[in-house]
């Protein structure tokens, strides 16, 4: 079965790692094309390619400001993106969970089992000295 191309689904899309680094600059506020270049050390014509895939596939908007592009997450395409990973953090935090009731049962029988140390008292201490 072919691949979706990058132009038409938002899953593909996010798959190239410098575009999910520029959704997540973008996250908190909206960025002009030069501020994204400046933070993510990248060149202007590449950043200028990853926006318009993210743009073509929604999960950006674009204002234009004079000569300036200002671009911004839309919320609602990213939606689909957390909803379907959320149910990998409901699987972690399962395996997480499981973890730590293993390793709470484990430290507490080996609290509970009796060991051979024998703590020292002050005539075994005296006892030492001479």
């Amino acid at each position: 079965m072919p691949r979706a191309s990058t132009t038409s689904d938002a899953f593909n899309a996010v798959a190239e790692p410098r575009r999910r680094d520029i959704l997540n600059y973008l996250a908190l506020q909206e960025r002009s094309v030069n501020e994204i270049v400046d933070s993510l050390s990248l060149e202007q014509p590449s950043v200028s390619k990853h926006l318009r895939v993210l743009k073509d596939v929604g999960l950006v908007s674009v204002r234009r400001d004079g000569r300036n592009m200002f671009y911004k997450t839309n919320a609602d395409a990213i939606r689909p993106l957390h909803e379907w990973t959320s149910t990998f953090e409901r699987f972690w935090r399962h395996q997480l969970n499981q973890i730590k009731e293993l390793a709470e049962r484990t430290t507490k029988e080996q609290s509970d089992s009796p060991t051979n140390f024998k703590p020292r008292s002050k005539h075994d201490l005296d006892r030492d000295k001479n």
